[in-house]
């Protein structure tokens, strides 16, 4: 356990508040300062990649917070790239997870913040600052991360100026109960793509679009699944610490460390996500 973990929290809790503030004018707003960051299709043949001006306000004003407070934590964001810092704390910053969704006036986008000490994930926040929905993650110091008894540690919710309220993944008996999410399908290569459409023949319920809020209603105990490819650090550097604080696990495709991105499974029973792996890690 890093030290100082409550004061680190309290911490990142600012900084999302910065971001909120410096998002919500451009929610729903006529003009978005809108730019494609892709000059060619990549992997999977997109070919938009958006950033707003909300993007970089929010990560600016993140990085504001953290300059007055934490002058001598590394940090990296999407927008602005590495920082580096001399303390072994890193600061990963995605200021708008969802900006398709944003771009739409759908509420399911949300700040992430998460904080690596070097050896993993020991905090995360996932913040919809439209919603006034703020999830935070401290895992525990067990091999899966997950918070058990450890002083300091757990996951919460807290909405609309209420309390915050501890939160749990659920358990599910079957994968044929679960209920599963990605962003799109369509994200997915050829070849990673005959898995999860195996997976989602055998669960019960399969829901797109929900971005980050997918891996909050997972940590809340709302859904079983999330399954997704091709994602950055600052992707999963909150969602990944609330999940495995809440109960649940996060891994790679292969049962591995996550916090670099990739290909990501999660699950809120930890039996369920074992079942997956054996039909995610045979992916080449």
């Amino acid at each position: 356990m890093i030290p100082d973990i409550t004061k680190l929290a309290e911490i990142a809790e600012r900084l999302a508040d910065a971001a909120g503030r410096a998002t919500l004018p451009w929610f729903r707003a006529a003009q978005l300062g809108l730019e494609n960051k892709l000059e060619e299709a990549d992997a999977v043949g997109t070919t938009f990649d958006p950033v707003t001006a909300a993007d970089r306000a929010a990560e600016a004003a993140m990085r504001a917070v953290l300059a007055a407070e934490r002058p001598d934590d590394a940090i990296l964001g999407e927008e602005e790239g590495s920082t580096p810092g001399t303390t072994g704390l890193t600061w990963v910053l995605d200021p708008i997870d969802g900006t398709r969704a944003f771009l739409c006036g759908g509420p399911t986008w949300g700040v992430l913040i998460g904080l690596d000490d070097g050896t993993g994930l020991r905090l995360g926040v996932v913040d919809q600052p439209w919603t006034t929905d703020r999830w935070i993650g401290i895992p525990g110091n067990s091999p899966d991360g997950s918070s058990g008894d450890a002083p300091g540690c757990g996951a919460w919710h807290r909405a609309r100026g209420g309390a915050a309220r501890p939160i749990r993944t659920r358990r599910c008996a079957a994968l044929g109960q679960a209920v599963m999410m990605t962003t799109d399908p369509r994200l997915f290569t050829a070849a990673e793509r005959p898995a999860f459409d195996a997976i989602e023949g055998r669960v019960r319920l399969s829901r797109y679009g929900y971005d980050c809020s997918a891996y909050a209603l997972l940590a809340m105990g709302q859904i079983d699944v999330v399954i997704e490819s091709g994602l950055h650090a600052y992707d999963v550097g909150a969602v990944i610490p609330l999940v495995q604080a809440a109960g649940g696990v996060a891994t790679d495709w292969k049962g591995g460390d996550a916090r670099r991105g990739g290909r990501i499974l999660a699950a809120g029973d930890p039996a369920r996500h074992a079942e997956l792996l054996e039909v995610l890690s045979e992916v080449p």
